[in-house]
């Protein structure tokens, strides 16, 4: 990063002061200041670290991955124009060089992030058994944040990088499509199909625990 042609990105009047005060460390980083990039990296860390780990499937290479994208993103400062959020710019960072250490490996079965997505049929969700009798009653509240965190790792890569940044980190739908450089049509339709697939996963989990307990009535 040249730091001798720094040019600060505007602070537009709109913005909320969260997102104020996230470009101001942003310009303040640009300028050569190391304790303001420090605070993004710890702003956002552990949801970058999570992305990674959802799409690798490996806690080394999540690491490799937390690194090269701070790093990457640093050194490309000067690329962020300032008119989307520093963590939707810093995703998809992270999420090209997540792909990069699956096609490294030359292991991976699972399908790119690229892939073309028909939407055509995923406006009608499916009927769903209910769950019976109430999970909230069965667990505790950590039981079921494990038997939650347990359905979405099983999820394939294209649906459970959406489902993260949609469901879990409240990224809105026009933002998911930005970082995935997707169409929102696309994002829309993998997330159907992540809540699908996890309402089923979870519906088989619950219904064989209830079958479980019930043969030992």
């Amino acid at each position: 990063m040249a730091l001798e042609s720094v040019t600060l990105a505007p602070v537009p009047a709109e913005l909320t002061e969260e997102a104020k005060a996230e470009l101001e460390l942003v310009n303040r980083a640009r300028t050569g200041d190391t304790s303001a990039f420090s605070a993004l990296i710890r702003q956002y860390e552990g949801k970058i670290f999570r992305l990674a780990m959802n799409i690798t499937q490996n806690r080394e290479d999540a690491e490799d991955v937390l690194q090269e994208a701070f790093l990457k993103a640093y050194e490309h400062l000067d690329q962020f124009q300032g008119n989307s959020k520093f963590y939707t710019w810093i995703v998809r960072i992270a999420v090209n060089q997540a792909l990069m250490k699956l096609r490294k490996r030359k292991t991976d079965r699972s399908v790119s992030l690229d892939e073309q997505i028909d939407t055509g049929e995923d406006t009608v969700a499916r009927e769903i058994a209910a769950w019976d009798p109430d999970p909230e009653v069965q667990y505790s509240q950590d039981e079921l944040n494990g038997i939650l965190t347990e359905a979405i790792d099983g999820l394939a890569p294209i649906y459970k990088t959406v489902f993260t940044l949609r469901d879990v980190d409240g990224l809105s739908t026009e933002e998911t499509a930005e970082a995935l450089d997707l169409t929102v049509p696309a994002v829309k339709s993998r997330l159907l199909r992540a809540r699908l697939q996890l309402r089923d996963k979870l519906t088989r989990f619950f219904k064989r625990k209830g079958d479980d307990a019930f043969a030992y009535m």
